[in-house]
């Protein structure tokens, strides 16, 4: 690798920043306006400590992958929801958790799911199915958000979604969406959600009470029965901690893969080739169609990525290595990977603003550096549910993609840039 010379941190204006806060636009508003004025490495003050943006693929490699000790984690924005569960965990017991984990989404771990995601998506499907026959007005995102949670409570417990525990579960992403414009005091805060909390409490507690007490749902023992399996010998599996692991899977589990399908639909309302081309690659079941399928799902999560940024304090001070320099940044920095400009960024990816899945088929039309295409992470803190994701989002559209159009009777005008990005209003459809 060259050698770079050792240069401060580039700021934005802070006028520029005033005018950015007086216009009361979106955050990534303001990452987007610092990136293209001082490049992948920049930085800029919205409070009283110095935040660098890291959009370069070679720093952003650095900061996840290369010197995660150096940039940790200080507190997740959904504690009060996942309290110290594996995406709030730091330390030791982040690296505990991690491993008891780690084996459910791996090789054989994936196995024994492949069943209860085609049961959700053959649920989602045979419902599909009744609209396209009804003429029934859908809400699409609905329906996503609708298959993910039966897909992860199958693989948390065992048993397919019933109506009842649908209800209570429409707490958790009414408490996600609730995230960004809670008070900043963490007792207001739990106070402005605790309705929704204490449903998520009686939930958690009442799935852990009957694996206790020996219960197995149809689909037999799911990851709820390792974790409380796990307090059999791990002291810190209490039951909050147990609660928070569940929580922690279900929001993981459902919200982002909810969102990116949502996305999907919509892209391919305004791009309806690409479902004629990935349908054409291949006969059903085949290699071909799985991969010209997957090819779309990565598109989506190139413009829209699950975790669209990746907040980091700066543990000590460091070199940022960066494609053009090495960067000097102090201890105590706020450092903001943000995958989102990444992804589009015209000097990683050609034409980034169009929905171009070819990008994922053909060799050379995506960037090679590991830090370049980055939806789920990098480096040891990347979602362990990458696999997972892929896995029940490619089922679901090879069962629905060649089955039925959503024909849209509006679409949202823009994202809603909370805990992930997603589309900014309902999606009503009906089904050609």
């Amino acid at each position: 690798m060259a050698t770079h010379a050792l240069r401060p941190v580039p700021e934005l204006e802070p006028g520029l920043v005033e005018e950015w806060r007086a216009g009361g636009g979106e955050l990534v508003e303001l990452f987007a306006r610092a990136r293209s004025r001082l490049g992948g490495v920049a930085a800029f003050r919205l409070g009283p400590r110095p935040t660098v943006l890291v959009t370069d693929p070679q720093a952003v490699q650095h900061v996840l992958a290369l010197r995660p000790d150096r940039y940790v984690k200080r507190s997740h924005r959904a504690r009060l929801l996942i309290g110290d569960g594996l995406l709030a965990a730091t330390g030791e017991a982040w690296q505990r958790q991690r491993r008891l984990l780690q084996s459910q989404f791996t090789g054989p771990g994936m196995r024994r799911y492949e069943q209860r995601i085609a049961g959700a998506a053959r649920v989602a499907a045979e419902r599909w199915a009744g609209y396209a026959r009804t003429g029934h007005l859908l809400d699409v995102g609905e329906e996503m958000r609708r298959f993910a949670l039966d897909t992860i409570w199958r693989s948390l417990t065992g048993h397919p979604l019933d109506p009842g525990t649908e209800r209570e579960l429409a707490a958790v992403p009414a408490v996600v969406a609730a995230l960004p414009s809670l008070p900043a005091d963490g007792t207001a805060a739990q106070g402005a959600v605790a309705a929704e909390l204490a449903r998520i409490d009686m939930l958690a507690s009442r799935a852990i009470a009957a694996v206790r007490d020996g219960e197995t749902g149809p689909d037999g023992p799911g990851l709820l029965h390792v974790l409380v399996e796990a307090a059999g010998t791990r002291p810190e599996y209490t039951d909050r901690l147990i609660r928070d692991e569940l929580v922690t899977l279900l929001v993981a589990g459902h919200e982002t893969t909810a969102t990116t399908l949502t996305w999907l639909y919509l892209l391919l309302d305004g791009n309806p080739q690409a479902r004629e081309q990935a349908l054409a690659a291949g006969a059903e079941g085949s290699p071909e169609r799985r991969q010209a399928v997957q090819a779309l799902v990565h598109e989506t999560l190139r413009l829209y990525p699950s975790a669209w940024i990746l907040p980091r304090c700066a543990a000590e001070d460091d070199t940022l290595a960066g494609t053009l320099a090495g960067y000097e940044v102090e201890a105590g920095t706020d450092v903001l990977v943000c995958p989102y400009l990444t992804h589009r960024d015209p000097g990683l990816w050609k034409d980034p603003g169009r929905f171009d899945p070819g990008r994922f088929t053909t060799p050379g039309r995506r960037p090679a550096h590991p830090g370049g295409y980055l939806p789920f992470g990098i480096g040891p803190r990347a979602c362990l549910g990458l696999q997972f994701a892929l896995r029940e989002s490619t089922v679901l559209l090879e069962h629905l993609l060649p089955a039925h159009t959503p024909r849209f009777r509006s679409t949202p005008a823009k994202a809603a840039y909370g805990l992930v990005v997603r589309p900014d209003g309902p999606t009503p459809a009906t089904l050609g």
